[in-house]
């Protein structure tokens, strides 16, 4: 199961366990998410703005910056890649996938990858608004039949 984590490096997450410790990290989210930033940005913002997803987005933003530059080849800590794999995709990407979208879309900034970035930020803002009114659209359709 090579390939790439979220910030870009070779992630060697090999072995029988690998994919369960992404899974364990994907629903962990649950605990730390639903409940208190929901709860918290509705009791005191309102319903009337997503304040919850756009605080779990900045927060899950700020996790994965922070952890893979204290953990990649620069950085300060060196953690096994199972770990790694463990916090940038499992618990930060189940999280928000919005921290993969930004740690990505940082490194392309990064590495001079301005076009590709700008095409990255609006083939996701742009494409995802599409699909999610086509997908409502379609659903709409089937429930009227």
């Amino acid at each position: 199961m090579g390939g790439r984590d979220a910030g870009g490096a070779a992630a060697d997450v090999e072995g029988p366990h690998a994919v369960h410790r992404m899974l364990f990290g994907s629903t962990t989210h649950r605990v730390v998410r639903d409940a208190p930033c929901a709860v918290l940005a509705v009791r005191h913002l309102g319903e009337t703005f997503p304040w919850g997803t756009l605080l779990i987005n900045i927060l899950g933003s700020f996790v994965i910056g922070f952890f893979v530059a204290l953990t990649g080849p620069d950085g300060r800590y060196a953690v096994d890649p199972n770990i790694r794999a463990f916090v940038t995709v499992g618990l930060c990407g189940g999280y928000t996938t919005f921290s993969a979208f930004s740690l990505q879309t940082m490194v392309l900034m990064q590495e001079g990858e301005w076009l590709h970035a700008g095409g990255y930020i609006l083939g996701s803002v742009v494409l995802c608004l599409v699909f999610v009114w086509l997908g409502h659209v379609l659903a709409t359709q089937l429930s009227a039949v």
